[in-house]
């Protein structure tokens, strides 16, 4: 499942394709999408900004509506230029948000839903946050006193954003096992657990501030950083294809 970071770096992907822009396609097989859209329609909206709250994506649309989604272990999101051949099959869709010049495509999506505006995301601090208050996520964690700390960190309603493979490096750096409970934690350990996770997660997102704006379909199209013409690879067990820029080393 993505990590709160992962989510962080599709949300500023799609904020710097999207915001801004109007809403001329909106396509679901979600009825409960459609029905909104029967009633207020989508298309014509503006999408005024694209952000990420623990692992939720949300993106934001004039009218004071949301679209919120949720990856869990199947789902993603793909950007292409408008008219460009997806690289999932249609029967995977399950949202389209279209510009004039970029598609949106959630695949797959467990969880898709339109919210009210400024309504609450049910999740304890995003770590990747502006700012936290390390008390409130310390309290919330003490309410899960008898489960293992490597449990405690992976509910969502006591911090946000932490996933298996930061759970494990976050309790690494603290040399702490990960089966003690949490009330066998003094408070302090727990704030350097937190304020831990949160030095991780947040230098993963920094790392890849470079800007990987994976946009199928380049090939041949000059790389937005250095200029040099994309190339197009396979890669992995499964052979999928994917675009490179041969100088940047970003895909």
């Amino acid at each position: 499942m993505p990590e709160g970071d992962t989510l962080h770096r599709i949300a500023r992907t799609l904020q710097m394709a999207l915001a801004g822009k109007r809403v001329t396609r909106f396509e679901t097989v979600l009825p409960k999408l459609a029905r909104v859209d029967d009633e207020t329609p989508i298309r014509g909206r503006t999408i005024e900004r694209v952000r990420a709250v623990g692992k939720h994506l949300i993106i934001e649309l004039s009218g004071d509506l949301e679209l919120r989604s949720h990856l869990r272990m199947n789902g993603s999101w793909h950007i292409y230029r408008t008219g460009e051949r997806w690289q999932r099959p249609r029967s995977d869709m399950r949202v389209v948000l279209g510009t004039d010049e970029w598609e949106a495509v959630g695949f797959n999506l467990p969880v898709a839903e339109f919210c009210g505006a400024g309504e609450p995301v049910p999740v304890g601090p995003d770590l990747l946050a502006d700012e936290i208050d390390v008390d409130d996520a310390v309290s919330r964690l003490r309410l899960l006193a008898s489960e293992e700390i490597a449990q405690a960190l992976l509910n969502q309603r006591a911090v946000s954003g932490i996933g298996n493979i930061w759970k494990s490096e976050t309790l690494w750096a603290c040399r702490v096992w990960p089966f003690t409970r949490v009330d066998a934690i003094d408070d302090a350990k727990l704030r350097e657990i937190v304020v831990t996770a949160r030095k991780l997660l947040k230098q993963s997102v920094a790392s890849s501030s470079r800007n990987r704006f994976s946009v199928y379909g380049r090939r041949g199209q000059p790389c937005r950083r250095c200029g040099t013409a994309i190339e197009m690879r396979k890669q992995g067990l499964d052979a999928r294809v994917t675009y490179w820029c041969p100088r940047c080393q970003l895909q």
